[in-house]
């Protein structure tokens, strides 16, 4: 297996290793602020340092922790760029880790710690990394390559070209956001600061993987009000909104749950639920990248909770609002944007996978924003667990596929 990149792996795992031990988790019990965590304007002003101390034009923006630099052209009438990653890891689990585990795959389980694994029958993608460097966790918290290592694969690429004028290129912008876990990233992205025709977000999966479609989005929040009384005279009398909650829950088809899907199947996601007798409150993600089919899992959400308020009488109530939309209506538009990147992989000798991503990106927002933006990998797997890896290689390869993009920009 040909492990030869221009981005060296030392200076990688020395990068990823030192942005990993920062913890940026986002809040979203905290997300009318941005940031939502005060790690995650730490680490921007780390990378805004980084950015000044390689001579590069850098601005932070200190009230909401967005990073942004810029790399001059030296070849004049090129089209500026931009690459960006996110600042903040999913709220999920701890989010330090300062000592990585850093090794060569020879096959078998990853033993995390005495608890925990990364099992070849629960992950048979392993097979296929035999022989490549991999870094995770201890198994105590997020490894936080989901963003981080693209974060290392644009500072990499930064540099390397700083490194070699010889490489033409035109403008190279580059912003790092925050809280993009909870759905915030882009939306308070200065695109004048930012100043590119079109862009990149490094927030992929496994190596040559390149997306430039997404899911459609949106959160529910739901109420529900039970009434409490002693449970000794409690007959044709009690309300109890936790039952409630679980027969709403249990009206949704359960194969539409992320367990169940695949591809471009959509899903409902409870992610939160706290109920009482007296009152319970549940919290669901809506994705589909069909708008259609979008629109009817929201609509069967209110006829749902429509039906059940009949049932127990006006006890519910039901928030719905959009996150984001499958940024693939638009894209299709600037469609030089894929042809490039795809350009480039090739020529790196990349073997591409497009596929549809079942999440969102910072550039589902900013292509609806008028910036197109598909998605391109970092060598990562099994964000948002314990059980998240990537590979050196993969983030070094990221690094040169940036500068090779760059380099075939300046040539159109």
């Amino acid at each position: 297996m040909d492990k030869k990149t221009k981005v060296g792996f030392a200076a990688v795992r020395e990068r990823f290793s030192r942005y990993i031990a920062i913890d940026t988790r986002s809040n979203p019990h905290n997300s009318a602020v941005t940031p939502s965590s005060a790690g995650q304007l730490n680490l921007a002003r780390l990378l805004y340092q980084e950015l000044q101390d390689m001579g590069l034009e850098a601005y932070l923006d200190e009230e909401h922790a967005y990073t942004y630099g810029r790399l001059s052209g030296n070849r004049a009438g090129v089209p500026a760029i931009g690459f960006l990653a996110h600042l903040d890891t999913a709220p999920d689990l701890a989010g330090v880790t300062k000592e990585p585990h850093i090794f060569i795959y020879e096959g078998g389980d990853i033993r995390l710690n005495e608890e925990f694994s990364i099992e070849v029958s629960s992950f048979p993608f392993l097979k296929d990394l035999i022989g490549e460097e991999i870094i995770t966790s201890d198994g105590t918290a997020l490894l936080g390559a989901d963003n981080k290592a693209g974060i290392v694969a644009i500072m990499e690429a930064l540099d390397y070209l700083t490194a070699h004028p010889e490489i033409g290129h035109g403008d190279i912008a580059v912003a790092f956001t925050p809280d993009e876990e909870i759905g915030h990233g882009a939306s308070l992205l200065d695109l004048d600061r930012f100043n590119a025709e079109f862009a990149y977000t490094m927030d992929g999966g496994p190596i040559g993987d390149f997306n430039y479609e997404t899911f459609n989005a949106a959160s529910a929040k739901i109420r529900i009000q039970g009434r409490n009384v002693h449970p000794g005279t409690a007959k044709h009398t009690m309300i109890h909104a936790g039952l409630i909650g679980m027969e709403l829950h249990g009206l949704l088809p359960v194969g539409e749950r992320p367990e169940w899907t695949e591809g471009h199947d959509g899903f409902y996601l409870l992610t939160d639920f706290k109920g009482t007798v007296e009152e319970a409150n549940l919290e669901y993600i809506i994705r589909d990248h069909d708008r259609d089919l979008f629109r009817e899992k929201k609509k069967l959400l209110e006829d749902i909770v429509e039906f059940l308020n009949k049932k127990y009488g006006q006890r519910i109530s039901l928030e719905i609002e959009d996150s984001y939309y499958n940024m693939l209506d638009l894209i299709r538009e600037s469609g030089h944007v894929i042809d490039l990147a795809r350009k480039a992989m090739t020529d790196l000798a990349i073997e591409i996978v497009e596929t549809p991503i079942r999440g969102g990106t910072d550039g589902a927002q900013l292509t609806y924003r008028g910036l197109p933006c598909p998605n391109i990998f970092i060598g990562g797997y099994n964000y948002h667990g314990r059980y998240e890896l990537v590979l050196t290689r993969g983030m070094a390869l990221a690094a040169d596929l940036i500068v090779k993009i760059a380099e075939l920009n300046a040539e159109q």
